[in-house]
């Protein structure tokens, strides 16, 4: 294990990605930085956190030869780590929404940004950035935004619940490096937030339905009104709630 600390960078993701692209990262190489001043969250959208009060860190994982096609597992396996590890916190009703964002009830406390390194078709590793908010306690215009120290009313050590992701990440991509899929796959979809339960979500037009799961390749699966099983990626479709 490698870890860099710096005071302040643009992405976490994007030092470590501009390293991937000259030498592949060690295994669980870190990267971790007080500010960010251009963290990024899914769909090119910007995730805001105070300096010092959160954790914001990136970490390479190698895997080396990982199927493609199976690369939404990697999503899964550490939305579960992010959300075992705040359970150990006492974070209370602790959730994945569809992809990656950990929730508390319907609180965001963590995006996760995953991209993925491959070289000559083939694929090399993971770039895994977290951003989990710990003790902020002011979130402007982000009226669903929380963190841990808001929830429990104490103020966290980030290193201790940086140690306890850390742990968890492990324990997952072992699961994921035997090939324990199935597994996977399930615990992801029994802490699924809204699953089973009549939604709106919004596409082209604005619809009601039921989560049911997800496939294999990541896409949402959605039965609708029209009692239509549908599948969404996630440019397709939006979760209201």
């Amino acid at each position: 294990m490698y870890i860099i600390k710096l005071d302040a960078i643009d992405s976490t993701n994007s030092y470590l990605k501009s390293m991937a692209t000259k030498t592949l990262p060690k295994d669980y190489t870190i990267v971790m930085a007080e500010l960010q001043t251009e963290g990024r969250g899914q769909m090119g959208t910007n995730w805001q956190a105070k300096s010092g009060e959160n954790l914001t860190v990136s970490v390479f994982k190698r895997l080396p030869g990982f199927n493609i096609e199976k690369q939404f597992y990697i999503s899964m396996a550490v939305s579960l780590a992010v959300a075992k590890a705040l359970k150990r916190f006492k974070i209370p009703k602790t959730r994945i929404k569809w992809p990656n964002d950990i929730l508390s009830a319907d609180k965001k406390i963590c995006g996760i940004l995953i991209e993925n390194v491959i070289k000559n078709n083939k694929f090399q590793g993971s770039v895994i950035g977290l951003g989990i908010n710990i003790n902020q306690k002011y979130f402007e215009n982000l009226p669903k935004a929380s963190s841990m120290h808001l929830l429990l009313g104490t103020v966290f050590n980030k290193d201790e619940v940086f140690s306890e992701v850390l742990k968890s990440l492990k324990f997952y991509f072992e699961k994921l490096e035997t090939e324990k899929y199935a597994e996977i796959k399930s615990d992801y979809e029994k802490l699924l937030f809204k699953r089973d339960k009549p939604s709106t979500f919004k596409a082209k037009e604005t619809f009601s339905g039921i989560i049911k799961g997800v496939h294999p390749n990541g896409k949402l699966m959605v039965w609708t009104e029209n009692d239509i099983l549908r599948s969404f990626d996630l440019k397709e479709v939006q979760l209201l709630y």
